[in-house]
């Protein structure tokens, strides 16, 4: 099933490129997942993450977004029940003025989908809802651009209060 929803998230995010980077561009991404273990009988669930950076060459724009998939294990059970009472990604387009520099974020964008993740106990294709775009910025060659993304959540009844996901941002773009 894992290989299964990696293929249709990579291709599907294929296709997504194509339009949201529309015109020549060179384009880069990473990819993330990680483990979320909810208390009780609630299903653990499997999320991954692609952040996408680009370098739109028709508009000379530098654009990121962040598309998160999620699917439960084979053997487990739904039960129906909230397993977030907060779930959202910022994505982040940074630049900097070498490769060992320091970040500068030049643009972000915070997306919340609590309502996506508990609604839906597994996606595995672009939308709207599990995509979260940031806006772009004019792209300059002489910096070094990269764009990547951070996931918060708060699991309903764990105790624990917010838990912060750092995640694989993309290579660097330079020139």
């Amino acid at each position: 099933m894992r290989k299964i929803l990696t293929a249709a998230g990579l291709t599907s995010s294929a296709l997504a490129i194509g339009v949201l980077f529309a015109g020549p561009a060179a384009a880069w991404t990473a990819s993330s997942q990680f483990d979320v273990v909810f208390p009780g009988q609630k299903p653990q669930t499997t999320y991954y993450v692609e952040n996408t950076g680009a370098n739109t060459t028709s508009n000379g724009n530098m654009t990121g977004k962040s598309v998160v998939y999620w699917q439960l294990g084979v053997d487990q059970v739904i039960d129906g029940s909230t397993r977030f009472t907060s779930f959202k990604i910022t994505t982040r387009i940074e630049s900097r003025l070498g490769t060992s520099g320091t970040d500068e974020v030049r643009t972000k964008k915070t997306c919340d989908m609590t309502a996506v993740v508990n609604d839906h106990y597994q996606w595995s294709y672009d939308s709207p809802e599990n995509t979260c775009v940031a806006p772009s910025v004019t792209y300059d060659g002489e910096l070094w651009w990269s764009s990547d993304a951070t996931v918060v959540y708060d699991i309903e009844g764990d105790g624990k209060g917010a838990i912060t996901q750092e995640l694989d941002g993309t290579r660097l773009v330079h020139g």
